[in-house]
């Protein structure tokens, strides 16, 4: 199997299935006893997907893809760490995919609980979700600080909280490894921040590198 996608015609296919998720009319591909003998000896696949671990993410599922077609890397709240740079640098680096897609949502758990454990009476959490959470602190930080400057009378929105947060993740992946910085700008390999909204089912980009026009920030 050989990689011929570029990161554009990458993420369109992923922005194509999507679609087809939204409007009810999968087409549920690569998903046969063919498909599976094919990749059983190599992979190839045409992204890498590093999102949340929400049981309502399934990346496979909302993009319409099938076996060999995303390499998944996922946990609570998409927070980077060692392991997980580890897995994208491979993807990049060893699999050759054309695109990162980082992909955050609506109503994450691990957004709420960062939000809440600044509140001045919040329990204390078990040490293991307080490290993987505490990455998205800055975030609620910030966000409390635009609602404090604009002199807004409106509570902290836990999607802005997420957006931002998102925004972070995908300057952590740029910033955290030169092999993938270099594939960035050599134009090889693109990179994707979106939202995926539970309800609707759908994608909505917040920032792209390398895939055509940059998708608009708010």
């Amino acid at each position: 199997m050989t990689q011929t996608l570029t990161p554009a015609q990458a993420w369109q296919g992923m922005l194509d299935g999507n679609r087809r998720f939204v409007a009810g009319e999968l087409s549920h591909p690569h998903q046969d006893v063919r498909r599976r003998h094919e990749i059983a000896a190599a992979q190839r696949p045409s992204a890498v997907l590093f999102g949340c671990s929400d049981s309502r993410l399934s990346a496979e599922i909302i993009f319409d893809m099938g076996l060999g077609d995303l390499f998944v890397v996922r946990n609570a709240g998409q927070v980077t760490g060692e392991s997980i740079m580890g897995s994208i640098e491979y993807a990049v680096g060893v699999l050759e995919v054309p695109l990162i897609v980082v992909l955050g949502h609506d109503e994450c758990g691990a957004v709420l609980a960062a939000i809440n454990s600044l509140e001045p009476d919040a329990p204390l959490l078990p040490p293991a979700i307080w490290r993987q959470i505490s990455p998205i602190v800055p975030s609620v930080q910030r966000a409390k600080r635009e609602l404090t400057e604009e002199g807004s009378p409106e509570e902290l929105s836990p999607w802005r909280v997420g957006q931002l947060h998102l925004r972070e993740t995908v300057t952590n992946v740029l910033h955290s490894s030169e092999l993938i910085s270099d594939a960035i700008a050599s134009g090889r390999v693109g990179i994707v921040g979106a939202n995926y909204r539970l309800a609707e089912g759908t994608v909505v980009p917040d920032v792209a590198i390398g895939v055509g026009e940059d998708a608009p920030k708010s």
